[in-house]
């Protein structure tokens, strides 16, 4: 329960509360018109509302401890002699002072006076106490919530701004390569570069994007990799995608596609890798050989930072990889209905 829905609480309680106590009985009990207990029962609202909201804003923050249910009762008792001592000023003291009528006897003792209001003060200290409660703790635990949603968003902007470095640093080793050989595919890299820079800029601070967005970026990526690729003919790519408008978080399998081409043996080998997303379940299937003595494949910030983002947003999905000394394969599968 948030705030808002506390205050509209309120709002209803005390519209219900006036009705009930100051103008009903106009209606429905003759001898209530006369203009004495019209005032008296305006006097015993203002108390009631009083004590309610001095109990509620100063007596049960100060005094009342959940795990200390004896503050309880210095809590009742407080708020019995506000309730006590707000009314018999009023009706007591300032009435008869003033318009020459009072709600009790004269003769009516202090301490008869306190127990007889006993009965009207418990109501109201009740309420105060759940709307206090409500608000401390649903509140506190709205907030909590919240805290940790923007814990989690600002966790997963992290994680995606660390692969954007990642993945233009390796870029930028391939591209030097090309043009420190001189050759004609530098300036195809360059621009293909670019245009991965303006999807990653633009797209990287949103929460999703469509499923062939994503496919864009991987395309993208192989085209620029192909440029140094000695036989690009043996990248196996099938594709077999039906709804290309599912929403998919940003850049959340281009590092495996990248880590691939970092890590994989392409001098006489390539990969293979399949997408596909039947029943809107999206199947990303990777299998690349590895370069001779190449360890520790998994180890990259890409990777790692894949599986975290994969267990905070799409924490039912199934991944598995299987690094071997001449294989390393992802198998994952992200159901995407509900995105």
């Amino acid at each position: 329960m948030n705030k808002k829905q506390i205050i509209w609480l309120q709002i209803i309680y005390w519209g219900f509360n006036f009705f009930g106590t100051v103008i009903t009985p106009n209606f429905f009990i003759p001898e209530a018109n006369r203009p004495e207990l019209h005032i008296l029962r305006i006097t015993y609202f203002i108390v009631k509302i009083t004590t309610f909201y001095i109990s509620y804003l100063v007596i049960f923050p100060k005094v009342f401890k959940l795990e200390k249910l004896y503050s309880a009762v210095f809590v009742f008792i407080l708020t019995l002699v506000c309730f006590a001592s707000m009314r018999y000023a009023l009706e007591e003291m300032i009435l008869p002072s003033t318009l020459g009528f009072r709600n009790y006897d004269e003769k009516t003792g202090l301490l008869y006076y306190f127990f007889d209001n006993i009965y009207n003060s418990s109501l109201t200290t009740f309420i105060a106490g759940i709307l206090w409660i409500l608000e401390k703790y649903g509140v506190a635990e709205n907030d909590k919530k919240q805290l940790l949603i923007e814990k989690k968003q600002a966790e997963l902007q992290a994680l995606k701004t660390q692969i954007n470095p990642h993945f233009i640093f390796n870029s930028l080793n391939n591209i030097y390569s090309l043009v420190y050989q001189k050759s004609d595919k530098a300036l195809p890299a360059i621009e293909e570069l670019g245009q991965l820079l303006r999807y990653s800029t633009k797209d990287l601070e949103k929460d999703s994007i469509s499923l062939d967005k994503e496919i864009g970026y991987i395309d993208s990526l192989i085209a620029l990799e192909k440029l140094r690729i000695r036989n690009p003919e043996l990248l196996l790519i099938k594709k077999d995608i039906q709804y290309p408008h599912l929403k998919i978080s940003p850049m959340l399998l281009v590092p495996f596609v990248e880590n691939a081409f970092k890590h994989g043996d392409f001098r006489d080998k390539g990969f293979e890798m399949r997408i596909s997303d039947h029943g809107k379940v999206l199947h990303f299937y990777l299998l690349n050989f590895k370069a001779p003595k190449m360890k520790d494949t998994v180890s990259g910030i890409g990777i790692q930072n894949v599986k975290k983002r994969l267990e905070i947003l799409y924490p039912k999905h199934q991944l598995e990889i299987k690094d071997s000394e001449t294989e390393f394969i992802v198998d994952l599968k992200i159901d995407l209905r509900d995105e």
